[in-house]
């Protein structure tokens, strides 16, 4: 590397009133004359010292014949990256031809990988238009992140306008909407960088649609879950990155997949993989966080809690033989499931809510008395028991995850009449008013109480304390949570509570969690329980839970749903 303290040195033999430069390194000299000759910097003698060392380096750069090298490593700033991230660049710019899937495990920098390829291209000139597509939520982080620890100066998109700038960061909800997709479309672009790029994995969305058709020479897909469900979604996500890899789908179908989550040939198909994806995980030596303590409370409701679950829970038994029959929806009955597990609170709003549609079996009268039963409620098991957690913690930062509004306004007053200093973190705020409420926590606030908008995107290493008030049905989702403070970054150990309650189906769905399910790991490699959103599985249960004549039957049922589910080991 260049020293700037070495000065060059003019001699007096000079010709045709031009510098000549004595090196002590001769390769750097003709380098350097190589450069001279065929640039408009064949005049130097008015230039700056400054000036002769951005010429230099720039002539280092473009000389540099392969990529055995990444120069971006002495451009970065503030942060030293890890050696798997320094690893995970080298192969995708020297092996993968900047076209991959980048798939660590949740918390261990993907996007540090990805600032360091595209600073990478950036540096030796091959990629100067670049799009980056990323939630909403995420927009002005990924801008702040890229300008801070890469000097990358990106624009985040706000208006039309916009699109014309180099650097872009945008969201893939605004790309694939008029007239933005069509100006994106319109463009042929260096690199995309997509991240949470599981969103692509069906082919019908106009998600998959939108990338598909983008022109770009240079890819990067990031997500901890390229695979959550059916294999077929592998195939739409490297279909993306490097079409033909896996074949058309019938002959994926035909030669990989023996049933929709069975590989025929798992070690075949993780090779094909590899071809294209990294995965980085924390047991690997390089990636070590702090220990994570997880501990599960299961809570007795008290009477008036489970007389008014038990109301409900017949309720929902004869309004779900009547939507069945009447072929109307179900989905109102899942959310009331889910909600009841929650808090009475939030069961209490849906309540409401049904009792003011005509679609329903609810009586006015039925409607009435389940409220009525809801007011009687004086405390709630779970809001105490999260009042009890959080003195032990010694005025210890912690973040608290429920899924519903309802129940994250409850905590939120049970909070403040406690004195305890607490904000909120929820979907339906701008991304200015996020990043605000993340700053209160870290500076002012002991408590964030979010839901499930929070377990995407931020980054709280200064946390290092959680509590699940209610458990998602998805694994992937918990993982994403807790990913949020057990990441890189953090230097304590980690200490996570899930709050459940006996003699609900929330007690069952938890013993489902902690159960394998194998298939991610035939084809991707070791994680944690992986069980994905399927609206299938829920179907099945909520009709277990509906049909079920005791708690008994209803965790048999369970059971034998779990195992009837195909699994393989890798």
């Amino acid at each position: 590397m260049f020293n700037a303290s070495q000065k060059p040195v003019e001699t007096s033999a000079c010709s045709s009133n031009k510098y000549q430069l004595a090196w002590k390194n001769k390769e750097k000299f003709d380098a350097f004359t190589a450069y001279i000759q065929t640039s408009a910097l064949g005049n130097i003698e008015s230039r700056s010292w400054d000036i002769f060392q951005l010429a230099y380096e720039a002539t280092q750069n473009s000389l540099v014949p392969a990529f055995e090298k990444l120069l971006a490593i002495d451009h970065t700033f503030g942060f030293q990256p890890l050696p798997h991230q320094l690893k995970t660049a080298q192969r995708v710019v020297s092996e993968l031809r900047g076209r991959a899937i980048l798939a660590d495990e949740v918390g261990l920098g993907k996007t540090i990988e990805a600032g360091l390829i595209l600073k990478e291209y950036l540096l030796r000139g091959l990629a100067k238009k670049v799009l980056l597509l990323v939630p909403t939520s995420l927009v002005l982080q990924w801008t702040r992140e890229l300008a801070e620890k890469f000097r990358i100066q990106a624009v985040a998109q706000r208006r039309v306008d916009d699109w014309q700038a180099d650097i872009i960061v945008a969201s893939l909800d605004t790309a694939k909407r008029e007239p933005h997709r069509s100006l994106i479309l319109a463009e042929t672009w260096d690199m995309i960088i997509i991240d949470e790029a599981h969103k692509l994995k069906n082919k019908k969305t106009k998600n998959w649609d939108t990338i598909n058709r983008i022109t770009s020479k240079y890819m990067l897909l990031l997500t901890a879950t390229p695979i959550q469900n059916q294999l077929d979604e592998l195939h739409a996500l490297i279909t993306l990155l490097r079409p033909g890899q896996l074949g058309k789908k019938e002959d994926f179908f035909k030669q990989h997949v023996s049933q929709k989550r069975i590989a025929k040939n798992p070690a075949e198909l993780k090779n094909s993989v590899k071809e294209v994806m990294i995965r980085n995980r924390r047991e690997d030596g390089n990636t070590q966080l702090p220990p994570r303590h997880v501990k599960i409370w299961s809570l007795d409701l008290n009477p008036q809690e489970r007389d008014f679950y038990q109301a409900v829970q017949d309720y929902m038994k004869r309004e779900y033989q009547y939507r069945t029959e009447k072929h109307i929806s179900t989905l109102p009955i899942l959310t009331l499931l889910r909600e009841i597990c929650s808090s009475p609170y939030a069961a209490m709003i849906s309540i409401e809510k049904m009792m003011k549609r005509s679609n329903t079996f609810m009586s006015q009268e039925e409607a009435m008395h389940l409220l009525e039963l809801g007011g009687r409620i004086q405390t709630y098991t779970k809001a105490e028991k999260v009042l009890s957690l959080l003195r032990t913690m010694q005025n210890s930062k912690c973040v608290i995850f429920t899924e519903y509004r309802a129940t994250q306004d409850y905590l939120l007053y049970r909070l403040k009449k406690e004195g305890i200093p607490a904000v909120s973190f929820r979907g339906g705020f701008k991304k200015s008013k996020k990043d605000w409420m993340q700053d209160l926590f870290e500076h002012r606030a002991q408590i964030l109480v979010a839901t499930e908008t929070g377990g995407e995107g931020i980054n709280l290493q200064f946390c290092n304390y959680m509590i699940n008030l209610d458990l998602p049905w998805n694994p992937m989702r918990l993982e994403q949570r807790i990913g949020r403070i057990h990441r890189l970054g953090q230097t304590k150990p980690c200490y996570i509570h899930h709050l459940t309650t006996y003699g609900t189906l929330e007690e069952h769905i938890v013993k489902l969690l902690h159960e394998k399910i194998h298939m991610f790991q035939t084809v991707i490699g070791q994680t944690d329980t992986i069980l994905s959103k399927n609206p299938q599985w829920e179907k099945k249960l909520l009709e277990i839970a509906m049909t079920s004549q005791n708690d008994r039957e209803m965790q048999e049922q369970l059971q034998l749903m779990n195992s009837s589910i195909p699994t393989k080991e890798s």
